[in-house]
């Protein structure tokens, strides 16, 4: 047993059941407002699963974009699946929500950030809420109305001694 509380990975596990709990909730009754999402993922994750020619453009991690046209979001306990359109070529994609990296809502200023920071296990994880501005993603672009604000940073590594 350990002598320490491992408050970093209490708070990856809460933030990936928190984007769970969003993911699910458009999965049941759409994206309500001006809601968005760009979600950066590491796709040499082993259980990514995404089409040869994706993962051969994007070979280390990639940023889709949920807003407009999405279909078969499916949530399960480890990931979600969902079908993409990519230049009129619509492509199912599983994503593990361990493969996150980021998730970003632009229209209400939310962004997480998940880094692997090596700890004395190796595999120790932190989650930091982020700044969610951004102007252009990949290729997909924010609408040019759309107001971009900053935001602040708040690590958790602020919280450890």
């Amino acid at each position: 047993m350990s002598d320490t509380i491992d408050y970093g990975n209490l708070m990856h596990h809460a933030m990936r059941g928190l984007i769970k709990q969003v993911l699910e909730n458009v999965a049941k009754n759409g994206l309500p407002g001006n809601h968005h999402f760009f979600i950066t993922f590491d796709t040499n994750h082993p259980d990514v699963e995404i089409a040869d020619w994706l993962s051969d453009r994007y070979p280390g991690e990639m940023t889709v974009v949920v807003q407009h046209w999405f279909d078969n979001l499916d949530i399960t306990d480890d990931g979600f699946s969902i079908t993409l359109n990519f230049g009129n070529n619509p492509e199912p994609l599983y994503i593990p929500f361990d493969a996150l990296q980021t998730f970003v809502d632009p229209s209400v200023e939310f962004g997480l950030r998940f880094e692997t920071q090596d700890g004395e296990d190796g595999e120790e994880e932190d989650a930091e809420i982020m700044p969610a501005p951004m102007t252009h993603v990949e290729d997909h672009e924010v609408a040019a109305d759309e107001p971009v604000k900053e935001a602040e940073v708040v690590s958790l590594d602020s919280f450890r001694k």
